[in-house]
């Protein structure tokens, strides 16, 4: 009898590395997202069981997919609406000992794309669709998503109920799309890359960076810039990842310390990686068609391209950040722009503007680190220490609230 342990390391492996690549098969075969997905789920609950008693099959994945379909004839045999399943029940049967679905050729050769791309159907709303994929498809969870999209996670897993219900009521089935139907799908399929790179980047959980999802973000963004190569927005959100992910070596301390922008050695970024990066952004702004990534790629560039945090050029920060709200006037846009210009002109000046956020933000743990750092530069230590404390509570990485413990324990009070 196989080791328990190796069985269970096997399945953890196949379902890290290769749960999105079966998930597309399945949704091809089934045209049914949440039937795959519970299918798929039963299929390693089986495994699990049968690999332990009898070893590792040959061909494990084969066997998931081949496991798979006959759990979801199972699934629609045990439905109330039999009677109307048979067609799809038949269906089922004629391809269960079919090759795998992923040997057939597909424009969209890499089965995690080809599933995101997939799954942000045009008849869901943009959010919801991008929210599914996120937990289905990219593995997030629901506290993570709801952290991205600044909700609750009541009001998030309350969303992704609805939403599979109406999918379900709706009938509304799953595909991949053909080259034609890319462009009504791909400012959510940018929006899934990006919310996965951020929460690698900056991690809502223990691990504050995730590295494994950066990379996984930045290849998946490579790979759709080669599948769209005249899209100035994929281009754009390409150079932004490669940009934040090319100061990612001087983001922590060699003891896992937090480290920000003004006190990072800036010798450590990775500089041939910003290089290629911006000559990316630059063909984009190229094109005329400056988006939201292309924005924030080039602050980033901004920061990047200075030799040290005072040389900054903020005011062109501010510029870019302007332009930025005219194409999405979101509260985390305005509070980057309150911080430029805090440095741009003086602290003190644009503490009241931080007011007009306070409700929006309330529970953005940035929203109050930004405002004990104002209140500290302005010189008001009781407020920056009460908001420093605010934005520790809401922390949920101990490096980043090592850091705002530091930066709190460093104020001094009036006069001393």
């Amino acid at each position: 009898m196989p080791a328990a342990s190796s069985v269970q390391a096997a399945i953890e492996s196949i379902t890290r590395h290769d749960w999105g690549r079966l998930l597309s098969g399945l949704v091809g075969s089934l045209g049914d997202f949440q039937l795959a997905e519970d299918s798929l789920q039963d299929a390693l609950e089986s495994a699990l069981r049968h690999w332990s008693r009898n070893g590792l099959p040959v061909a494990p994945h084969a066997w998931l997919m081949k496991t798979a379909k006959r759990k979801a004839i199972d699934r629609l045999r045990r439905a109330a609406n039999f009677q109307s399943k048979t067609t799809a029940i038949a269906h089922l049967i004629e391809i269960e000992n079919s090759a795998p679905d992923w040997d057939d050729p597909d424009p969209i050769e890499d089965e995690r794309l080809k599933l995101i791309f997939t799954c942000c159907h045009p008849a869901i709303d943009r959010k919801t669709a991008m929210a599914l994929t996120l937990r289905s498809v990219c593995g997030l969870t629901t506290d993570e998503i709801a952290d991205a999209f600044l909700d609750s996670s009541d009001a998030m897993a309350q969303r992704l109920v609805r939403a599979r219900h109406k999918i379900a009521k709706a009938g509304i089935t799953y595909a991949v799309p053909g080259p034609e139907g890319w462009a009504d799908r791909l400012e959510s399929v940018l929006g899934v890359i990006y919310l996965l790179f951020n929460e690698g980047y900056a991690s809502s959980g223990e691990n504050y960076i995730r590295g494994e999802l950066c990379s996984e973000a930045i290849r998946l963004g490579k790979l759709l810039a080669a599948l769209c190569p005249d899209e100035a927005e994929v281009e754009g959100l390409l150079a932004l990842m490669l940009l934040h992910e090319a100061r990612r070596p001087a983001r922590l301390s060699a003891d896992g310390a937090f480290r920000s922008l003004e006190e990072q050695d800036r010798s450590l970024w990775q500089h041939d990686r910003i290089a290629e990066a911006i000559r990316m952004l630059e063909q984009a702004l190229r094109r005329g068609r400056a988006g939201s990534y292309q924005l924030q790629a080039a602050i980033i560039a901004i920061h990047a391209e200075a030799a040290d945090f005072a040389s900054t050029d903020w005011r062109q920060i501010v510029l870019i950040y302007d332009r930025l709200l005219e194409l999405s006037p979101n509260p985390v846009f305005r509070l980057n722009r309150i911080v430029a210009l805090s440095y741009a002109f003086d602290p003190r000046f644009v503490l009241e503007a931080l007011n007009g956020l306070a409700e929006s933000l309330a529970d953005y743990q940035p929203y109050h680190a930004v405002r004990a750092d104002l209140f500290g530069r302005a010189g008001q230590p009781e407020e920056a220490r009460a908001a420093y404390d605010r934005a520790i509570a809401l922390s949920a990485s101990p490096a980043e609230q090592a850091f705002l413990s530091r930066k709190r324990d460093a104020l001094t009070a009036p006069g001393s």
